[in-house]
């Protein structure tokens, strides 16, 4: 079994937390709390990656370095 590293984003949203990886289009996922939400999103990610091998279609890798920062801007 190959192991994959993905970088997850957790934000609230509205009344939950929406997560998302950025280096898999459209792998969402949500949960009551951001412990629901990242193990939520943990499943999501391993389904997608399953659906890929399915299909036999390339598995993305996030490349390394990422970098994520906050960047303050006047508006």
């Amino acid at each position: 079994m190959q192991h994959l590293n993905y970088t997850i984003v957790i934000e609230p949203d509205e009344n939950a937390y929406h997560a998302f990886v950025p280096a898999l289009k459209g792998c969402h996922s949500c949960g009551d709390t951001p412990e629901e939400a990242r193990n939520n999103i943990r499943e999501a990610i391993e389904l997608y990656v399953e659906t890929l091998r399915d299909l036999g279609e390339e598995i993305p890798i996030e490349p390394e370095p990422i970098l994520i920062e906050r960047l303050e801007v006047e508006a």
